[in-house]
């Protein structure tokens, strides 16, 4: 018996359940906008599969995402192994983000996170420390949100009990934010 139809079906399910984050896709999109508008940058972090969203989303302010445009700063931190590693070995595996925020964030510059289950520490620190330092934050969030619900000032919130679906939905959301601010890069 194939997965592929209920897995279709579930998608189309998830998928239905976001269109009310419209509000949200465009206040975050504001955001991004603004920012790199205004010279700022991107930095995005997650971990595991959210890892490879948020080096996703950063690559496609980097290069382009449809259309040909100059490159925007975008740096996804889970992308740096060794300042990972490092950070996990000399201090804590929950600062590995927020390090790194420290590091690089200024007022101006946006955090885009990405977590399916919203219980990750570290991840909650970044969000954290960008907003000690007025680093602006857009969340991308699963379930019920978990502890990082909250912490960001605009949060993309995917109902749903399995992993890969929010994903997908993650996905979806975050192509849809980059046509968005790709739209106004490009008249610049």
């Amino acid at each position: 018996m194939s997965l592929l139809d209920p897995a279709i079906n579930a998608c189309i399910t998830t998928l239905e359940s976001i269109r009310p984050l419209a509000p949200q896709l465009d206040a975050a999109a504001d955001l991004v906008r603004t920012a790199l508008l205004n010279g700022g940058k991107l930095l995005a972090c997650g971990n595991g599969g959210s890892a490879s969203d948020s080096a996703h989303f950063t690559t496609e302010f980097v290069c382009r995402f449809m259309g040909d445009r100059r490159p925007y700063p975008a740096i996804c931190f889970a992308s740096e192994g060794s300042a990972v590693s490092a950070i996990g070995n000399d201090y804590a595996f929950d600062e590995v983000f927020a390090r790194q925020v420290r590091a690089f964030g200024r007022p101006g510059d946006v955090l885009v996170v990405f977590t399916t289950s919203g219980n990750s520490r570290n991840i909650a620190r970044a969000l954290e420390e960008a907003q000690h330092l007025g680093v602006k934050t857009v969340a991308f969030l699963g379930r019920d949100g978990g502890f990082t619900r909250g912490l960001a000032d605009v949060e993309l919130r995917v109902e749903g009990t399995v992993t890969a679906r929010i994903q997908e939905a993650h996905k979806l959301l975050l192509h849809v934010l980059c046509e968005t601010v790709e739209s106004a890069l490009a008249r610049v």
